[in-house]
């Protein structure tokens, strides 16, 4: 069961093969035997996750079942979960058990899917490794001693490792495309607004994109579907009609134009991530694509204009943990002011504390002209790059990571190093649209390279179908990591 489609496991559960209690308990066992390895779950709640699953058995008996239906997924533990313990990977949030479900949550519930509990990420989605976590390190699958990538980090370590169906992540500057190349699985961040940020903790607001994480483009797809939809709760959800992401899965890709930005093939890309990327690009035309070559010069702005923005809107987002109202609160404090501070300082992480000071100089007087609206400036240079682009071609086309999954520690002393580890994907999220990542081959030590492709708004249908066209031809998706 553990290597079948969604597609697969649905038409399993509908026929009677299995139930989805045994399916439920089939995951559970296997995360009990896997996870001390790993480390992808923060949070289990056995009887809850077997209660979803009674209910969705009966759904399923009545023949009213949905697609997702009595399917086990994980979900990111930055989407609060009424009855769960909801840490966004940070102390500041150990003892939080949220007392609604976000948006996110709703749909899959709607749909009869079963949450097998919460993975662990970057604390409060920081990171580009999942070394930041107030609950330790998530190990990649492929090599225990490697990082899994970040933030999403325990959501991509669950679906490589097969301890989830699918799941669900985040994508702020990469967080769901970065680690889906460094475990070799498929995650796609849909435009900004599509699906509801409502109940997702915030990082950055005008950057945070929920989406899907799974072992193919069409499991992607499916959940997509579900995920979507227009939240009224969300002041940036858009108000678009529903989609069918999977209408367009089986379209041939003649004539459909790929461009090769020079900028993401330039120095700073590992030869043998390069390679695999290219021996990509060549099965796209023996499947009837061509290529052309592109220039988003803005590229090499868009590290440092991220990480003006994103602190920046981090610092806003995070004085909401005060200690007053719920998380951590300091032991010992003599008056309100030093229970702020100790609360603070002792509840945050170092890397949030380094980006809330990062984004406090940024916003605050006489810095901000300089740099943040020099950096929102540059972000519309970012987006108008990408307009110029997709006049020349249908989607874009590159590595998603600079490396493979480099090892545990190796870049925790440089935090300049381990940002440019997003520096194929921060541009996407600058501009709002969509892009995916999907395996497309291996580098050195038998690491996992991700394919990134880039759509233009709203083009997550035609990004699907040539993700899914690839994984027809080729069977890079379908490796799974022998960790037992």
């Amino acid at each position: 069961m553990f290597n079948l489609s969604l597609q697969q496991i649905g038409d399993a559960l509908r026929a009677k093969k299995i139930s989805s209690v045994e399916l439920a308990q089939l995951y559970l066992d296997r995360i009990n035997a896997l996870n001390p390895k790993l480390n992808a779950y923060i949070t289990l709640q056995p009887e809850t996750t077997l209660a979803q699953a009674q209910a969705a058995d009966v759904r399923l008996a009545t023949g009213k079942a949905d697609v997702l239906t009595g399917i086990p997924f994980a979900q990111k533990d930055i989407f609060c979960a009424k009855g769960w313990l909801t840490t966004c990977g940070s102390k500041m949030l150990h003892n939080f058990v949220s007392p609604y479900d976000a948006h996110v949550i709703t749909q899959f519930n709607n749909a009869g899917a079963v949450n097998l509990g919460k993975t662990n990420m970057d604390e409060f989605a920081m990171g580009s490794s999942n070394e930041t976590s107030h609950y330790g390190s998530v190990k990649n699958p492929w090599d225990t001693a490697r990082v899994p990538g970040g933030s999403s980090g325990g959501t991509a370590a669950a679906v490589a490792a097969r301890l989830c169906a699918a799941a669900t992540g985040t994508d702020t500057g990469g967080s769901i495309r970065q680690p889906a190349a460094l475990c070799g699985i498929s995650g796609i961040k849909p435009t900004y607004g599509t699906v509801s940020r409502y109940g997702m903790i915030a990082f950055a607001s005008s950057l945070d994109q929920a989406g899907p994480m799974a072992r193919s483009a069409e499991d992607c797809a499916l959940m997509l579907n579900v995920m979507t939809g227009f939240d009224e709760r969300d002041s940036t959800s858009l108000q678009r009609d529903k989609e069918d992401y999977t209408r367009d899965l089986a379209k041939p890709l003649n004539g459909l134009r790929i461009g090769l930005p020079k900028e993401f093939f330039a120095e700073g890309l590992s030869d043998d991530v390069a390679q695999a990327v290219e021996a990509a690009i060549a099965e796209y035309k023996k499947l009837g694509a061509t290529v052309v070559e592109i220039s988003l010069p803005n590229t090499k702005l868009s590290i440092p204009v991220y990480y003006v923005l994103a602190p920046a809107e981090a610092s806003s987002n995070l004085s909401r943990f005060d200690g007053v109202r719920y998380g951590y609160r300091a032991p010992d404090y003599t008056d309100l002011a030093d229970m702020y501070e100790k609360s603070r300082a002792q509840g945050f992480g170092e890397e949030v504390k380094r980006r809330i000071m990062i984004g406090t100089y940024v916003l605050s007087h006489g810095y901000y002209d300089a740099y943040y609206l020099q950096a929102q400036k540059i972000r519309r240079l970012i987006a108008q790059d990408f307009t110029e682009a997709f006049k020349h071609c249908d989607v874009i086309m590159g590595p998603t990571s600079p490396s493979t999954a480099f090892k545990l520690g190796e870049k925790g002393d440089d935090p300049v190093q381990m940002y440019l580890s997003d520096i194929y994907t921060i541009a996407v999220n600058l501009a709002g649209l969509p892009g995916m990542s999907i395996p497309c081959g291996f580098g050195e030590n038998n690491m996992p390279v991700g394919l990134q492709i880039i759509g233009n708004y709203f083009d997550e249908a035609r990004m699907l179908n040539v993700a899914h066209k690839y994984q027809l031809a080729t069977d890079w998706h379908s490796r799974a990591p022998q960790i037992i």
